[in-house]
């Protein structure tokens, strides 16, 4: 069926409730929204669904989230993993309680016992309660940074990581062969809890999750030192963070924990910011003005499903409030970490640290400094996740720390997943750490900085919304891909890697070896100068984006040479784009 007649079935079909039907009848003069509710089905890909929420194949509602989770279910038997169940987490955001109760019925009228949390829970609990539980998978109904009008639908696998293959593309094929609505299952919830096939989960999970935690504690004793010394401002921004946030930091000592009153509560709307992402300045505005007025030490902010922490610390010599890239915030854990276990039990043999492929260099130089393994993995914190598990199976290999730029991290093996309440547990006790020899955290960057080399890494978008949008993504990808520029900016390129067909292609001398990753759409150049680029379409957003990092010779050296590098990349894609 064309987007027409797809748009005419949903109105006339008995297996769509009259209030979706209503929402359709409405935009019955709207020829533009129609075709794109119905252009295309919302894509079950590798990181599940995301959408903006409304009736329509090419919108998250009830019969999207149902049509996914069969096609789950039927792989789930497929592999005869149901008698394990399934965990099922949610956030604060509009529909997230209905959609979690959606996909538990349907599992559960397929057989498969469901575990679902009776109130909003952090993305990285989700993670834990999957391994702890013994579950075959995981759900999290949450749209992460997205702004309020999206939902999303992450599925997790047994190890608590987000599906790779072999499991990815398997339950994409059993989502993409489910084509009648009609046909989809569910139950009654009450039937489903009396025959054991529906439970709710809490407090048990919660305690163990925070115990997790307190394992990851490396020097209790400069939090006890320094709990009344440290001043910490904390916002959930209307999500899942805050009460694990505040109950971790309480728990291991911290005493001076102010928590912005009016982004505290979960708010679906998120009516104080207009886009609740740590990585944006706005959304820390109400955080850094109860800062000034407590004179905080740090100002952290985690996203409305708690996977990622942003960052603020203070500059004692100036008074000012800094803001700390992801790579700035994971190289200074990935620092501190690396170094407490190397003062506490020494540094093992096999010992790695993980980072994405658009993750700053200075991770390598940390890692070259303590001697770790350093690994590089696609986009994505599932494939840091993947490589945990294959140090478990394998016996070799041990995980010390991962992150990646977009403001995630893990510390310790109890989620498969970014913990942000680990992370701000983690910057927390780093900065009484450092505060026992007279360093703010700022103070310990800028040493790491004369440590390992000024780098500074950058990152750009360009948004192209609708259908035409998507073809000049991909038209932009294409260039690229055909015809290696000799240069960007003022860079001259190394080596181009293109992940779609496993190539690493010298410049100079035109040899060409493989990746040896999975194949992924998209490019990076390693520039000379220690310089890089990265080019990749948004698995989550309608978005080309952009990441490049360069080393300079001082703090305001390295800020010019990335602004122009950005700026030069910008150009170029904006002339090509037209």
């Amino acid at each position: 069926m064309n987007y027409k007649e797809l748009y005419n079935d949903w109105l006339t079909n008995p297996c769509f409730d009259d209030e979706t039907k209503a929402e359709l009848a409405s935009i019955s003069e709207d020829e533009k929204e129609i075709k794109e509710r119905f252009y295309k089905e919302l894509e079950f890909g590798t990181a599940g669904l995301r959408g903006i929420i409304g009736a329509g194949v090419n919108r998250m509602n009830v019969y999207t989230v149902r049509k996914a989770t069969q096609g789950l279910a039927n792989y789930i038997l497929k592999v005869g993993g149901a008698d394990k169940g399934v965990a099922i987490a949610y956030d604060s955001r509009r529909m997230s309680p209905e959609f979690a109760d959606v996909a538990a019925l349907c599992l559960n009228a397929n057989g498969i016992k469901a575990y679902v949390f009776e109130s909003l829970r952090p993305t990285p609990e989700l993670s834990f309660a999957v391994r702890e539980l013994g579950c075959i998978a995981g759900i999290n109904i949450t749209a992460s940074h997205n702004p309020a009008e999206y939902n999303g639908y992450k599925v997790y696998w047994e190890d608590g990581a987000q599906i790779t293959p072999p499991h990815d593309t398997g339950i994409m094929a059993e989502v993409k062969a489910v084509n009648d609505f009609a046909s989809l299952k569910t139950m009654d919830k009450e039937e489903a809890k009396s025959n054991g096939l529906y439970t709710v989960i809490g407090a048990d999970i919660d305690d163990k999750y925070m115990e997790a935690l307190k394992k990851q504690v490396k020097r209790q004793d400069c939090i006890d030192a320094m709990r009344d010394e440290i001043k910490i401002v904390y916002t959930p921004l209307h999500g899942t963070g805050n009460i694990p946030a505040r109950r971790i930091l309480k728990e291991i000592g911290f005493h001076n924990v102010y928590v912005v009153p009016e982004q505290e509560l979960p708010d679906s709307e998120f009516s104080t910011v207009s886009y609740p992402n740590p990585e944006a300045e706005e959304a820390f505005e109400l955080a850094l003005k109860l800062a000034k007025e407590k004179d905080a030490d740090l100002v952290l902010a985690t996203d409305p499903d708690a996977d990622r922490l942003g960052v603020y610390v203070k500059d004692s010599k100036s008074g000012n409030y800094i803001s700390l890239t992801g790579n700035m915030s994971g190289c200074l854990l990935a620092d501190y970490e690396i170094e407490q276990i190397k003062e506490t039990r020494g540094i093992p043999e096999d010992g790695a640290l993980i980072k994405t492929i658009v993750t700053t260099n200075m991770a390598d130089a940390i890692a070259k400094y303590y001697g770790v393994k350093l690994i590089e993995v696609l986009t994505g914190f599932k494939y840091i996740g993947q490589q945990i598990l294959g140090f478990e199976n394998s016996g070799k290999g041990e995980y010390l720390f991962g992150f990646e730029e977009s403001y995630g991290c893990l510390i310790g093996t109890h989620a498969r997943d970014k913990d942000a309440i680990v992370a701000t547990m983690a910057l927390c006790e780093a900065a009484a750490y450092y505060k026992t020899k007279n360093m703010t955290l700022w103070d310990a960057m800028v040493a790491m900085y004369e440590k390992y080399g000024f780098y500074k890494d950058g990152i750009q978008a360009i948004t192209l919304k609708g259908i035409e949008g998507l073809a000049k993504i991909q038209e932009v990808l294409d260039t690229l891909r055909n015809n290696t520029p000799e240069k960007f900016g003022k860079y001259k390129v190394v080596s181009a890697r293109d992940y779609k067909k496993n190539t690493i292609t010298n410049i100079a001398t035109g040899e060409v070896t493989e990746t040896g990753l999975p194949k992924s759409n998209v490019l990076y150049y390693d520039l000379e100068d220690d310089a890089w680029l990265c080019v990749r379409p948004s698995g989550t957003e309608p978005k080309i984006k952009f990441y490049y990092g360069i080393k300079g010779q001082s703090l305001e050296d390295a800020d010019q040479l990335s602004d122009e590098l950005g700026a030069e990349v910008i150009k170029m894609i904006k002339e090509m784009i037209g």
